[in-house]
């Protein structure tokens, strides 16, 4: 049993010797409570594992349920969202208790950025180069 490393290789060597020690009891007659305690812990323990096994495959199972309903509610709740914003108006401040952002149009300081002329290019002239003599 010390080389085991997994719970199941260690449960196993539990039981193992659980096995051995239930076949030998009457000639241990000095540690028969003792030996009768092990061998209910360990079958105790092997119920515990299987149980534990089944939580293991129903977790995954939940997970798997829970994975699909969030998608599908993540879906509805973006229908939702459209209808709200349709039945109130996509302006309304009434959009805001559903924590949906109404639209309140462009920003003064974007409007002046964008209504600044841009400064006039100047066109540069070659220069006229001067006939020789």
């Amino acid at each position: 049993m010390p080389n085991e490393t997994t719970n199941a290789a260690k449960l196993g060597a539990l039981q193992q010797f659980a096995t051995a020690i239930a076949a030998n009891t009457p000639e241990l007659p000095h540690l028969e409570k003792s030996c009768l305690q092990y061998v209910e812990m360990v079958g105790n323990l092997g119920g515990i594992a299987n149980k534990q096994a089944t939580l293991v495959a129903s977790k995954q199972e939940a997970s798997k349920e829970f994975r699909t309903l969030l998608l599908e509610c993540q879906r509805l709740a973006t229908v939702l969202r459209v209808a709200i914003k349709q039945h109130y108006g996509i302006r309304s401040e009434k959009l805001a208790e559903y924590n949906l952002q109404p639209f309140r149009g462009r920003k003064a300081s974007s409007e002046k950025r964008r209504s600044k002329k841009q400064p006039e290019l100047v066109p540069v002239q070659p220069e006229q180069q001067t006939p020789q003599a």
